[in-house]
């Protein structure tokens, strides 16, 4: 845990995590082990990382639909799930309510909106597949559609997808 963090008493956080600075870790957050949680990342009730999950300086994690200040909505959170493995890029912004698959990769600014499978390398805003990506973080193959026999230029396992 670096300075000016703040977890909540509820949260759950595994072995060899690292917190950066300035972030905020709400009551109801699980982190699973091995998990990065780089400067200014708000984690808040609803949000699940599994273990070795990567999240990028400055990445937003919603919980409330539809917020509103004079109506509080803390009885209608939405979970937000991120699969093992998974990276997050630095100022993405991830919806509540979504799953994001194991392996995934979400580019730097991309938007999810909706659930991203797992081994898809997304970017923009809404976040769109672009490619798909090995567990080590090699690029498998630059299109949409899943490649039929995968391999990992770097490692040679490739990805289940």
């Amino acid at each position: 845990m670096w300075r000016y963090t703040h977890v909540m008493k509820g949260a759950r956080i595994g072995t060899r995590c690292m917190v950066g600075q300035g972030c905020f870790v709400g009551d109801g957050v699980r982190i699973g082990n091995g998990c990065r949680i780089q400067n200014h990342v708000s984690l808040y009730d609803g949000v699940e990382l599994d273990a070795e999950v990567f999240v990028g300086p400055s990445a937003v994690f919603t919980n409330v639909a539809r917020p509103r200040a004079a109506h509080p909505r803390r009885l209608s959170y939405a979970s937000t799930r991120v699969g093992r493995g998974a990276t997050i890029g630095a100022n993405a912004t991830i919806v509540c309510g979504v799953k994001i698959g194991a392996h995934a990769f979400v580019g730097a600014g991309a938007v999810v909106t909706h659930d991203i499978p797992d081994h898809a390398l997304v970017l923009g805003a809404p976040a769109r597949i672009k490619g798909w990506i090995c567990a080590c973080g090699e690029t498998v193959a630059r299109n949409r559609s899943r490649p039929k026999t995968p391999t990992c230029p770097k490692c040679g396992q490739g990805p289940s997808i």
